[in-house]
């Protein structure tokens, strides 16, 4: 059921997506689709091991030892994980309130689409009629059986490690918020206001994502202070207006007076130039 209620995210969303019309160049993606096809990569690696370009053959990894129970493991995991609970999670508003052929989203969608590609290679084996059911609808040829794994690029280590850290914060966070949550001071995340308290590594890898920090926390705004000692979160309720097209809580609702429900990002996208993503 994971597995599939994940496909069901992928091809959804790359449902208005042409790889030959609407791609956008691997190195141009943002820095959370690289991350994101990165770990694939790393995943790939585990899987069916590395391609050899002088035997056109993928050496080692699981597969070639006939290990299929890690397989099936791992792939639950990368569902759950790395997808489910975190990049798509994240995706989903840049996916929704953003222009339709932005750079923003066709990089989100480039990614996924790599990323399904990829899976259902990894699936045929042991859930073929899942990935021959899903082939038929973003296959390139009759058959996922006549197809061979995908040519991810090298994963970037240093970028998933940047990432991780990231992630780590995250889930710190989304138990501060569950805890106002449950003393009914907040309702959902985007209601939130976070301050993150942090030094180090963590406020470089937190700071250097600008205002699209707040995207991957799904809140409505983060502020960070960069202080010496542990790290510290600090949730409160937004007393902002919530924007009733993206639900993100912003000062700026009804600047446009012809669109008095919307906040700025919105009526941009809508019905202006669209808003700038640069890595979230």
């Amino acid at each position: 059921r994971r597995v599939r209620n994940t496909l069901k995210f992928l091809l959804a969303n790359t449902s208005d997506f042409d790889i030959d019309r609407d791609a956008v160049a691997l190195p141009d993606l943002l820095e959370l689709d690289r991350y994101a096809l990165s770990r694939a990569a790393q995943l790939q690696a585990e899987i069916v091991g590395r391609f050899n370009p002088q035997t056109g053959l993928f050496e080692g990894g699981h597969f070639g030892r006939y290990e299929f129970h890690p397989v099936v493991s791992k792939l639950q995991i990368f569902c759950s994980e790395d997808l489910g609970a975190f990049y798509l999670d994240a995706l989903k508003d840049r996916l929704y309130t953003t222009q339709a052929n932005s750079h923003a989203r066709r990089s989100a969608q480039t990614a996924l689409w790599h990323i399904t590609q990829a899976m259902l290679r990894w699936m045929a084996p042991f859930l073929s009629f899942t990935a021959e059911e899903a082939w038929s609808v973003m296959g390139t040829s009759p058959s996922i059986f006549l197809e061979t794994y995908s040519h991810l690029s090298a994963p970037n280590a240093a970028l998933v490690a940047k990432w991780r850290m990231i992630q780590d914060v995250r889930e710190l966070a989304n138990k501060e918020i569950e805890s106002k949550r449950s003393a009914g001071l907040i309702g959902a995340s985007l209601q939130a206001e976070l301050t993150i308290t942090c030094d180090g590594a963590t406020f470089d890898a937190l700071s250097s994502l600008g205002d699209d920090v707040k995207f991957v926390f799904i809140t409505s705004k983060v502020q960070l202070i960069r202080k010496a000692g542990d790290l510290h979160i600090d949730v409160k309720a937004s007393e902002a207006v919530k924007c009733e097209r993206c639900w993100h809580y912003s000062e700026d609702i009804g600047h446009d007076a012809a669109h008095p429900t919307l906040c700025g990002r919105c009526t941009s996208n809508l019905f202006s130039s669209g808003e700038t993503r640069d890595f979230a």
